[in-house]
């Protein structure tokens, strides 16, 4: 008898709690409020190939190096496409532009400066910069994607 009496009890403790998740915000937190009672904030989406929402954000793998003016950026620069939650988005296909965000002495960038993504992962395998310059940052963005700037680098004088 008394396990039955402390179950009524739970059960109606419950029912004086959804007040008050209610008056902290609670109802509003998560897809339909942690309580199921509607709310505003649409959660998370589970399902595809990430979880989260929203547009896609952009991050560079692979960094630029250091090169010498005029030859090829080693390694490659690699961008990835990411979801909010940080998983690669590989559903996204807009392609991602790079161009140079911090240009200390007027040089200019020549390769292919827009990429498709595969599977989340957008390679510039032909970037050259052509006056040697201390602090170059390269900058990418894409339709439906927060942009995203490199780490410095510098092109040496031949």
């Amino acid at each position: 008898m008394r396990l039955l009496n402390m179950h009524s009890h739970l059960r109606h403790t419950a029912w004086l709690l959804v007040p008050l998740a209610c008056a902290l915000n609670a109802c509003d937190e998560g897809p339909g409020g942690p309580l199921g009672l509607g709310g505003n904030n649409g959660g998370i989406a589970i399902g595809g190939t990430g979880g989260g929402t929203g547009a896609g954000i952009l991050s560079f793998a692979v960094q630029p190096s250091s090169a010498t003016a005029g030859n090829i950026i080693t390694p490659p620069v690699q961008v990835l496409v990411s979801d909010s939650l940080g998983i690669v988005d590989s559903t996204f296909t807009a392609p991602i532009t790079i161009t140079i965000g911090v240009n200390p002495v007027g040089g200019n960038l020549s390769g292919t400066t827009s990429v498709t993504p595969v599977n989340g992962t957008a390679q510039f395998g032909d970037l050259g910069i052509d006056t040697p310059g201390t602090g170059y940052v390269l900058r990418v963005g894409a339709t439906g994607a927060t942009a995203a700037s490199s780490n410095s680098f510098n092109i040496l004088a031949p």
